[in-house]
């Protein structure tokens, strides 16, 4: 189960989500990096029924709850450490292409991923690793083919997913689909 599913199961069981139980956990001291998980499940088990994986999702966002968060540079960094740090030049050849098509892309990295968004709308996501770049992408009724094939369980929030092995690969038709997804996100 996603993170995302933990929450969404846990907003449909207590009609409350993350900035909910923030506040609510604010009121009783139970925020921070010093929070003890156990604290916090009791607390979730007896005021809203919440069992151990529940319970530690919300846990997961009190604890760095007031933390800064790190920076867009600092997360990439991240992502494109070690035997992934080959793939962060065909980021940064992809980002200049699409601004050179009057793309105006932001950035949402993860831990396993960078989404690409168009006013905050995720169109394609880039997961780097040490042999390969997977790019999916939001193309909703578009046929699949050998190359744009179905993201299927790879990755929920896409549609379609290419796998380069080199950055020979960031070719037109790649760009093509791209700005596509993202005029499809306007």
């Amino acid at each position: 189960m996603s993170f995302q599913a933990y929450l969404d199961t846990i907003k449909t069981k207590t009609g409350k989500g993350p900035d909910d139980f923030k506040a609510l956990a604010v009121a009783k001291g139970l925020t921070g990096p010093d929070v003890k998980a156990g604290a916090v499940l009791a607390w979730l088990k007896e005021d809203y029924g919440l069992g151990h994986g529940h319970g530690m999702a919300i846990y997961s966002i009190l604890k760095t709850a007031g933390a800064p968060k790190a920076s867009v540079e600092n997360r990439l960094g991240r992502l494109f450490a070690g035997g992934k740090a080959v793939w962060r030049g065909t980021l940064d050849q992809l980002l200049a292409k699409l601004a050179e098509a009057g793309a105006a892309v932001e950035l949402s990295p993860t831990e396993g991923y960078v989404g690409l968004l168009r006013g905050g709308r995720k169109f394609a996501i880039l997961s780097p690793a040490a042999g390969h770049l997977d790019i999916g992408l939001k193309r909703a009724g578009e046929p699949f083919t050998p190359r744009f094939v179905a993201a299927g369980t790879w990755n929920a929030m896409v549609t379609h997913r290419v796998r380069l092995a080199g950055e020979a690969e960031l070719d037109a038709e790649l760009l093509d689909w791209l700005l596509r997804a993202y005029e499809e996100r306007g």
